[in-house]
């Protein structure tokens, strides 16, 4: 088991922290987001961590880290992050956002799961948005899920009253689930390169989401692995004073 941290995004609604460094190096007590999440990783014995960097990435360099560049960052986005540590995609793997602070447990209860791909969902995420405004449930990446299966997925395309929960940004592919995704990842790029896809104006603009969609539409069994909260996402100047409050009034 590896995981891959998508860290090339700019954090352009966390402006003006992160003029000068990525949203992930952003620090939450005494630790940055990105520390916390390799540590998550660890204590669950994955060794073997890769993070996808873009902006700003000659701050990212942590030690016993592989790196891959992302050096279209600003042309494309999280799918095509994912994509440049293809080579990496050889065995099973953990994919992470970078942007998200989540327990050693929900690491654990993840790679438990059985199924070649299996995402964590927050049932209690209703509880996520209350006076969260700077982040409306319209920009949540919600789930709809039937018999333990996520069947649609997306920002914008679920109701909130329809919802079941909530994709944390962190998923678990198994070698064959991985297999799948790159077989689907190549085959619209050769066919559709510019089309839309899914929820995004073209693959090149497409969130993890997207592909996540087009494996389902296409026959693939995506696992929800339930969690009630233990998870915290940090994408505006409202999310990081609340996360740090938190931090410092628990530590």
């Amino acid at each position: 088991m590896k995981a891959i941290i998508v860290a090339a995004g700019s954090g352009n609604r966390l402006r003006p922290v992160t003029n000068e460094k990525p949203k992930c190096l952003l620090e939450i007590g005494s630790q940055t987001i990105l520390e916390r999440a390799i540590r998550a990783l660890r204590e669950n014995g994955i060794e073997h961590i890769v993070v996808v960097k873009g902006y700003h990435s000659d701050l990212i360099n942590y030690p016993n880290i592989t790196y891959y560049q992302n050096s279209n960052f600003m042309h494309n986005n999280i799918l095509c992050s994912l994509f440049c540590a293809e080579d990496e995609m050889n065995d099973d793997f953990i994919f992470s956002y970078s942007d998200i602070i989540y327990s050693k447990e929900i690491v654990e209860k993840l790679v438990r799961s059985e199924a070649d791909i299996a995402l964590v969902t927050d049932v209690n995420w209703v509880e996520h948005y209350r006076e969260r405004n700077q982040h409306p449930i319209s920009q949540a990446e919600l789930v709809r899920v039937k018999d333990g299966r996520v069947v649609k997925i997306g920002k914008g395309v679920i109701s909130a009253e329809e919802a079941y929960g909530e994709f944390i940004g962190l998923a678990k592919f198994t070698k064959s689930g991985a297999e799948t995704m790159r077989t689907a990842y190549h085959r619209v790029e050769k066919e559709h390169p510019t089309a839309p896809f899914h929820n995004a104006a073209s693959l090149a603009k497409a969130y993890m989401t997207d592909m996540i969609q087009e494996l389902i539409d296409n026959g693939s069994v995506v696992q929800s692995v339930d969690i009630e909260g233990g998870w915290m996402e940090i994408d505006t100047p409202q999310d990081l004073a609340e996360v740090t409050r938190w931090f410092v009034s628990n530590t």
